[in-house]
């Protein structure tokens, strides 16, 4: 019985996951990725204390695939320039991080990959409200204008 509930509970949020990813900017999307990753290591900082070393090693697999397959992946060296090509270098730095964190279940590495990924992610929010604005702007003035109200 249980099972069943959690399995609705678990298909209603991936609905919410799927379709909060179809209507995400590309901007919006690498801030999800970024907020995957530091949930993975939230976890994985959690599996630790508890001594659950399967799901800490899940949890820090999770994040490595998402700075790797996500984060990483999404770089566009040739048009980024030096900025992609030492997020690159970044980004390969804290896979690698974590891989030692799970062999040697260091939280003082899942740390510090955890504030890499919270600054960067902040980082990216700040770009975001930036280029959010203009576009805001742009769209209300060309918003048709609403008559008064005859009767007022």
């Amino acid at each position: 019985m249980f099972g069943t509930m959690k399995r609705g509970v678990n298909a209603y949020a991936n609905v919410g996951l799927e379709t909060g990813i179809a209507s995400a900017s590309p901007h919006k999307l690498i801030v999800m990725l970024y907020d995957g990753a530091l949930v993975a290591l939230l976890s994985a900082k959690a599996n630790i204390a508890a001594n659950n070393i399967a799901a800490k090693g899940l949890a820090i697999s999770k994040a490595i695939t998402i700075i790797d397959n996500g984060l990483r992946a999404s770089l566009d060296k040739e048009a980024g320039g030096e900025i992609a090509a030492n997020l690159d270098a970044l980004y390969d730095y804290m896979s690698r991080r974590l891989l030692h964190a799970n062999l040697k279940n260091d939280v003082p590495a899942i740390d510090e990959v955890h504030r890499l990924l919270s600054d960067l992610r902040e980082a990216w929010v700040t770009i975001g409200e930036k280029v959010d604005q203009p576009a805001a702007a742009a769209a209300a003035a060309a918003a048709p204008k609403t008559p008064a109200f005859a009767g007022a």
